[in-house]
């Protein structure tokens, strides 16, 4: 099996899962009419600020084109930072009701599988026009604020603007020059001031990192694996772990997703939040911390599960991602649901924020391009694009495709994987347990990183407990791998 045949299994697990891998030819035809939103004499608008200037940067994979963020940042004071993330002006391009808003509103979500990429928008779009690519003028949205030293935001705007990527950087090699483990990026080093800027949010990020830590948000690390393709051919499965410039990007979106539902509350618009409720399975959290000999209260409590984990992150690393990951299992996901102004919100467990919505990745996610056209209305005052009802609706389908877009990557997943362990019958694996239910009984491998189902010998077994496991069989067209119990 090659890639062109990965490629085949994704397609077809596209449709089987009420997904549309394909865009229609009015979607395409839009696509190939379009001009840069700069063209429109619109954007010439005294509303939209000209920050064309400043030192602006993206942090993505190194193979990344569909650029959603860039940031920029400066001391403003002794103890105070101002950070501003700008986030791609997709809906100057896509307009509410066109052939591609329909696309983008069916899958709601790009697809990122081991074999292919679907995005969500035509790549004219996701991967040129609304992309924040480098030396490329864009339009955006800039979220504006102002911290402390200890991560506290006491001030935000939010503006449109112009702006200039000037710098495209890689997670991997700006965390091995943050870490003092690699020379500066290449790029890094061309533009003038950007090391101390990279430094400067790497700062702010690690004070909101502390900042949120100390609130209850968990610091949860789990290991997905990357594909390694040679020649056309799949060779292995890298685990791809999280790293101080991800973590960097991450919480400066965190924090910028913040402000967005705050402000869009402030204007009295409903949005879409995303949401983690409190954990239903917190009983198997406390027997899970038991059996590591530490205590959980009897009821939810975020502020005690992030010290546990900042205790076994320290005492035991080497296993902490399989611990990590049957806390996240037992979390449950996360979903979208509408706040309407004076509504009393559910708030996101895992983040320890009342206050959340998605809206820095508009070219991968629908509901982040429904939260940007709300904000546009909100900052001119103009009447809220969607309806509650509207919003309702828009949320429950993002939740209904946002679960068949994991099943379709991890069906794919599964795929790469039975292809790599099919000369591995018969060997025995460390591994944990990521399901349980009447359902069946999942594991996860650590080396490598693949995932399969226990068919033999999986009774009284639940998340969380470790085991050694042999593979029994595999079948990299459906993206089955059996194990039994060793």
């Amino acid at each position: 099996m090659n890639t062109e045949d990965l490629k085949d299994i994704a397609h077809r697990a596209m449709l089987e899962h009420g997904l549309q891998p394909d865009f229609a030819k009015a979607a395409l035809d839009q696509a190939s009419a379009m001009r840069t939103p700069l063209a429109d004499p619109a954007a010439a608008s005294s509303a939209i600020r000209d920050l064309r200037d400043l030192p602006w940067f993206s942090i993505d994979n190194d193979d990344s084109r569909d650029l959603d963020q860039l940031s920029v940042g400066q001391q403003v004071g002794d103890g105070a930072f101002k950070v501003l993330v700008a986030i791609a002006d997709v809906d100057a391009a896509v307009a509410k009701d066109t052939a591609i808003d329909a696309h983008a509103k069916t899958n709601t979500t790009s697809v990122y599988t081991a074999a292919r990429i679907f995005p969500m928008l035509p790549e004219r779009l996701s991967t040129d026009l609304t992309s924040l690519i480098e030396s490329e003028e864009r339009l955006a949205i800039v979220i504006d604020m102002t911290f402390t030293l200890e991560g506290d935001v006491t001030a935000s705007a939010i503006y449109r603007a112009r702006v200039l990527n000037h710098a495209k950087l890689a997670y991997d090699s700006v965390a091995a020059w943050l870490d003092g483990q690699g020379p500066a990026p290449a790029r890094l080093a061309a533009v003038r001031g950007l090391d101390s800027q990279l430094r400067l949010q790497d700062e702010v990020a690690r004070a909101l990192k502390a900042m949120r830590s100390r609130s209850g948000a968990l610091s949860l690390e789990t290991i997905e694996a990357r594909p390694v393709f040679i020649n056309g051919t799949l060779t292995d499965l890298r685990p791809d772990q999280k790293n101080r410039a991800k973590e960097l990007i991450e919480q400066l979106m965190v924090a910028s997703n913040g402000v967005v539902a705050s402000f869009l509350d402030a204007a009295g618009y409903a949005s879409i939040r995303r949401v983690l409720r409190s954990p239903e399975r917190w009983s198997r959290i406390v027997a899970l911390a038991a059996s590591a000999h530490e205590t959980l209260p009897d009821t939810p409590d975020a502020v005690a599960l992030e010290a546990l984990l900042e205790k076994r992150r320290a005492s035991d690393p080497e296993h902490f991602a399989d611990f990590s990951l049957s806390v996240v299992k037992l979390l449950g996901s996360g979903e979208y649901a509408v706040a309407a102004p004076g509504d009393q919100p559910v708030g996101h467990f895992g983040l320890a924020m009342t206050n959340y919505a998605h809206s820095t990745a508009p070219n991968r996610r629908f509901a982040d391009l429904v939260t940007q056209r709300l904000l546009k209305a909100a900052l001119v005052k103009a009447p809220s694009p969607y309806s509650v009802e509207e919003l309702t609706e828009i949320a429950a389908h993002c939740n209904v495709q946002e679960t068949m877009a994991d099943k379709v990557e991890r069906q794919v997943r599964k795929s790469a994987a039975a292809l790599v362990l099919a000369s591995r019958i018969g060997e025995t694996f460390d591994a944990i347990v990521t399901g349980a239910s009447a359902k069946g009984t999942w594991v996860r491998v650590r080396r490598p990183v693949v995932e399969g189902r226990v068919t033999q010998g999986f009774a009284g077994l639940d998340v969380g407990d470790a085991l050694r496991v042999v593979l029994l069989h595999v079948d990299p067209q459906r993206g089955f791998i059996d194990f039994k119990r060793a």
